[in-house]
């Protein structure tokens, strides 16, 4: 049986992995983003072999015509379609690389010719008052591992705190916080710095915690919590901070469903909801865009209730 005819590495392939190769290097995006732009590009190219494009010149507005269509009557898991959310991905990874490609000018399509699929406005869940202090509270009725309870209290009281992501959160060290101080700085996506800001009661807690260990561990929080940890002892992941979140809500009585990211966007809600403007809320969330910031304002909006019986008509009642 013959071997099967090797794939011919095409200019457009060859764009990619050096498109790939900067992100990588000169913007240092962390292994997962890297993966998912190289997987979207990679099938935006698969496609364009098929429509006889083999070049960034060749792309034109006829072939992300078909590309879109493509996607669009795509399966994803369960047989689905794509969703237009998963579709943007794709969309928004291939203008990025137009841009890169325009930067050293490589000729091809203007990116800004890539328009993206519209989406229902998206439905952020966030925590009421009560359920908040339920979930932050529960740690404390650990009873079988009170280690576990004051690691998971430190935990909790700092993710609302600070409005970390999960990812960010995992990989705390000791050495990143100062207690002395209120604020510390993260390094998030990109390897863009921020500053975000520690509550007092998260400082108690953090110290506490800190106080009850004695080892040279350099994590913040480590994944088995035990009274003997050791220095080689692994950083809590972030799917452990999900499965933790998630039995704490279930043991304060919230009945929906809570994640991690819940517990962000209640930070953001709370910051929204107490008079933050919304270009801080992006610089505390470290948002690229402040579109990504603005998903948050709808939930706000009850407060225009407020807004208009305390300032409309005032000069007729006069």
């Amino acid at each position: 049986m013959p071997a099967p005819t090797p794939k011919k590495v095409t200019p457009l392939d060859n764009e990619i992995t050096r498109f790939l190769e900067y992100l990588e290097v000169d913007r240092g995006l962390a292994g997962l983003t890297l993966r998912n732009y190289g997987f979207f590009l990679k099938r935006f190219a698969a496609f364009a072999a098929t429509e006889g494009v083999r070049s960034p010149e060749s792309i034109s507005r006829t072939i992300i015509h078909r590309y879109r269509l493509y996607l669009n009557r795509l399966e994803g898991r369960g047989q689905e379609n794509l969703k237009k959310n998963t579709q943007n991905y794709h969309l928004i990874a291939l203008r990025t690389f137009l841009k890169f490609l325009i930067k050293n000018d490589v000729k091809t399509l203007a990116p800004e010719k890539i328009e993206l699929a519209k989406q229902a406005p998206r439905q952020v869940e966030f925590l009421e008052g009560t359920d908040l202090e339920r979930i932050l509270e529960a740690p404390l009725n650990e009873k079988n591992n009170p280690a576990q309870g004051l690691r998971d209290k430190a935990l909790l009281e700092t993710l609302f705190s600070t409005g970390l992501r999960v990812s960010e959160l995992a990989k705390l060290k000791i050495e990143d916080v100062n207690l002395a101080k209120p604020e510390f700085t993260v390094r998030g996506k990109g390897s863009k710095l921020r500053l975000v800001f520690l509550s007092e009661t998260a400082r108690q807690w953090i110290k506490k915690y800190l106080d009850s260990r004695h080892d040279p561990n350099p994590y913040m929080f480590i994944g088995q919590s035990k009274i003997n940890i050791s220095a080689s002892d692994k950083p809590i992941t972030s799917r452990s901070i999900e499965r933790l979140v998630s039995k704490y809500a279930r043991m304060a009585g919230v009945m929906k469903k809570v994640t991690p990211h819940t517990m962000r966007h209640s930070y953001a809600t709370d910051l929204l909801i107490n008079g933050a403007d919304i270009r801080s809320v992006q610089a505390m969330l470290g948002h690229a865009s402040i579109t990504t910031t603005q998903v948050y304002t709808h939930i706000t909006d009850n407060q225009l209730r407020d807004v208009y019986k305390a300032f409309h008509g005032r000069r007729r009642k006069k």
